[in-house]
């Protein structure tokens, strides 16, 4: 079985950002800054030993893939941020790509959205900064020959010599299939067997038909709160004074809840299943967050063990975590002053569980 983490680059300042943000900004910004909102909220997420990392220094991959390799994490998921050539956010997986010491397998999720001021899921208009193009074959090739040296990176991950990309909204792409199809062509010549393209699902993508998507990934908790989230609290959340007001106004979920509707979605085989650590986005969006109760490592452990076993019996060894470090949306395996690294000694717990076998042996 191989678990692959979602992982966030966006740890280090970028001109974009500084622009749109104001200076200095990174993933920590909104974290340090958050709040709780209600009583009993836990906020704000503060890392082990004050952890507030930049990605640019190397010594920080170093330890996230020792962090990794321990808790038995096969390997990282980096989105990848590409609008026509111009790329964001690329220094940290460039940066592992160019130190061959660091062990650390790895693939790219591409997040295909356009690059705006307002953060996904607000509501409102959103400014957009950087817009998303596709283009036609030029477009194409460019973005292969930036994929190109990865693929070759021994460490890249692969399936029967394919190596894996996701894709985030693959609907969004005009003429997908022929950029697929183009895409598999120039992985031929490099001495592959194609690409394992993998669409995620977010909301319906319908692309499970075409014959160019190899599989895909329930990217959760997304794709399932968005089925059960209600359309708009009773109450307005209040922003200032309103932490007994926005007990009633925010939008909550049960962690228990989500996990057992993902639970009994039926999968096939190279229908990934996604377990995910938490989620609160707060932080980014205030009191117009999604908080879900009821998380801890105990309850990830558990359901990451039926999550293993349900795929192990639809044909899959693929499950994919989210997240390793989204600190913005409370989803994070990272250690933290609440928990320590309880939530990596669970992978390891489960994972220890599939070798002894004694996981086919639990009772549902």
């Amino acid at each position: 079985m191989r678990l692959i983490s979602f992982y966030l680059p966006q740890f280090h300042e970028i001109p974009e950002n500084n622009a749109a943000w104001g200076s200095g900004f990174t993933e920590w910004v909104n974290v340090k800054k958050s709040k709780p909102r209600f009583i009993g909220h836990s906020q704000p997420r503060i890392p082990l030993h004050n952890n507030y990392y930049n990605l640019l220094d190397k010594r920080v991959m170093y330890w996230q893939a020792k962090l990794a390799n321990k808790a038995g994490i096969y390997g990282f998921c980096f989105y990848h941020y590409w609008f026509h050539g111009k790329m964001v956010l690329q220094k940290p997986v460039e940066n592992l790509f160019n130190d061959k010491k660091i062990k650390l397998r790895y693939c790219f999720a591409w997040a295909n959205e356009p690059w705006t001021r307002t953060w996904h899921g607000a509501g409102g208009n959103k400014e957009i900064l950087i817009a998303q193009t596709y283009g036609k074959e030029e477009e194409w090739s460019r973005h292969y020959e930036y994929f190109r040296s990865f693929f070759m990176d021994e460490r890249y991950i692969k399936e029967e010599n394919k190596p894996i990309l996701l894709i985030y909204r693959l609907r969004n792409i005009p003429h997908f299939n022929e950029m697929l199809r183009y895409w598999n062509k120039r992985a031929k010549q490099d001495g592959f067997s194609g690409i394992f393209f993998v669409s995620m699902n977010v909301c319906r993508e319908h692309v499970e038909k075409s014959c160019w998507v190899d599989a895909s990934v329930d990217f959760e908790p997304n794709r399932t709160k968005s089925e059960k989230l209600q359309t708009a609290p009773i109450l307005k959340p209040r922003e200032k004074g309103g932490r007994i007001w926005n007990y009633f106004a925010i939008k909550r979920l049960s962690y228990d809840k989500l996990n057992r509707a993902m639970q009994k979605k039926t999968h096939g085989k190279n229908q990934f299943r996604t377990v995910f650590v938490d989620y609160d986005d707060s932080p980014r969006r205030g009191a117009l967050g999604v908080v879900i109760r009821g998380a801890s490592p105990s309850k990830f452990g558990r359901y990451l063990k039926k999550t293993i076993k349900k795929s192990r019996e639809e044909g899959n060894r693929y499950v994919f975590l989210n997240a390793w470090n989204e600190w913005g949306e409370g989803n994070y395996l990272e250690p933290d002053t609440r928990y320590g690294y309880e939530y990596l000694k669970q992978i390891k717990a489960a994972l220890e569980d599939v070798r002894k076998g004694s996981l086919y042996q639990e009772k549902e």
